[in-house]
């Protein structure tokens, strides 16, 4: 056999393991060794379930550590087949992020009572995306721009909107201009698609294992939910629908139902 063609063959499964990047911090991602038991383990962090991935013959768990979490220990809970539960630790450290001002509509910020009855109902759709569940072995943990533009170092800005403070950011900004196309970072299935008080026209991917991916304030959708999608398919255009200042794509990844930096899981 071609000396080259087995040297690739040889890089195969290293490259089919490819992790994202690990960071300790509010917002970030920890990567936990859980053995190599014949079985693969069921873990929690939080009362959610965790992604749990086979990687050089060790399952690892993969976790989303949220903007909100407290410095300081925290733990997983970990059940192998035929033993009690236990617990594993990591330490999470701080990161600081900038505070950015913002000057949006006034509805944007202060909705009316109409409006609140919209968002409500919004956030329950919301949600659900977030906590939906596959139970699928190859989850892709390596993405794609989805967007062509400057990544702007967004995600986890503190946000204050017309003089009022807002929750931190939890997505990445992309400047790309109107109408840009708007693809899939990686393989998955659309899950919800919709026009969001807050968030615009907006599509949800689930990619497997609580890895979940949004895509905001498109000027169109062009994807309906149960659609598979594969790395570079069109979800749409780029807008600014919803609290947006001007065009641009907001994307958001979301690990264990935790809002990550979308920056870990880009390709080297």
């Amino acid at each position: 056999m071609n000396r080259i063609l087995v040297s690739l063959l040889l890089l195969l499964p290293s490259l089919a393991m490819a992790l994202p990047e690990q960071s300790l911090v509010p917002g970030g991602i920890a990567i936990i060794d859980l053995g190599n038991a014949a079985q693969k383990p069921q873990v929690k962090y939080n009362d959610d379930a965790v992604m749990v991935i086979k990687a050089n013959d060790q399952w690892k768990a993969i976790v989303g550590i949220g903007l909100s979490a407290k410095l300081g220990e925290h733990s997983i809970d970990v059940e192998s087949a035929g033993q009690a539960t236990s617990k594993i630790s990591f330490t999470v450290v701080d990161k600081q992020y900038l505070t950015q001002h913002l000057t949006v509509s006034k509805r944007h910020v202060n909705p009316n009572e109409q409006d609140m009855k919209r968002i409500n109902a919004e956030k329950e759709r919301i949600g659900a995306a977030f906590t939906h569940w596959s139970d699928i072995d190859a989850v892709p943990l390596q993405f794609k721009v989805p967007s062509q533009g400057e990544m702007s170092s967004s995600f986890g800005l503190r946000r204050v909107f017309n003089n009022e403070p807002r929750n931190p950011h939890s997505g990445m900004d992309i400047a790309s201009p109107m109408g840009a196309s708007v693809t899939a970072p990686a393989d998955g299935t659309v899950i919800e698609t919709g026009d969001f008080f807050f968030n615009g026209n907006t599509v949800f991917i689930d990619h497997g294992q609580g890895l979940i991916t949004m895509y905001c304030h498109l000027s169109k959708i062009s994807v309906q939910p149960g659609q598979k999608v594969h790395t570079g398919d069109l979800l749409g255009k780029v807008g600014s629908t919803g609290r947006a200042t001007g065009p641009h794509l907001h994307w958001t990844v979301s690990l264990n139902n935790e809002r990550v930096d979308p920056k870990l899981f880009l390709k080297k």
